[in-house]
């Protein structure tokens, strides 16, 4: 069974830095093969694309709402993925999810997927 554990959320006021974690376990994932991704979502509106890594980290990508703003890395050796928000705006505001599993923008092609962590951003 695979488990993806989101943590980091909290407050924080705009303009601030928040840096989310997800790591990953389970007996036959190999987290290294995998493109991880992070989404969000408020009430009442789709799961939105955030920002999605290659397996190597060799190749990001980001939407545009965050670009230059958000920064996503990994660190294979340690099975965890990580989302660097910088200048967080309050429209930011929302659960933040991990994914496993492609580097595309819809969250229909990811396979694995965490609890979420709230991120709260105060203006």
């Amino acid at each position: 069974q695979v488990q993806l554990v989101e943590s980091g959320g909290g407050l924080v006021q705009a303009g601030g830095s928040l840096r989310l974690s997800c790591a990953a376990s389970g007996r036959f994932f190999t987290f290294s093969t995998y493109p991880m991704g992070w989404f969000r979502q408020t009430p009442g509106k789709e799961r939105e694309f955030v920002a999605a890594i290659s397996h190597t980290g060799g190749s990001t990508d980001y939407a545009d709402s965050v670009k230059g703003r958000f920064t996503i890395s990994r660190d294979n050796t340690k099975n965890t993925v990580y989302l660097q928000m910088n200048t967080p705006k309050p429209e930011d505001t929302a659960v933040y999810y991990c994914a496993a599993g492609s580097m595309t923008t819809s969250p229909l092609n990811y396979v694995y997927w965490g609890q979420g962590t709230q991120v709260t951003v105060s203006s």
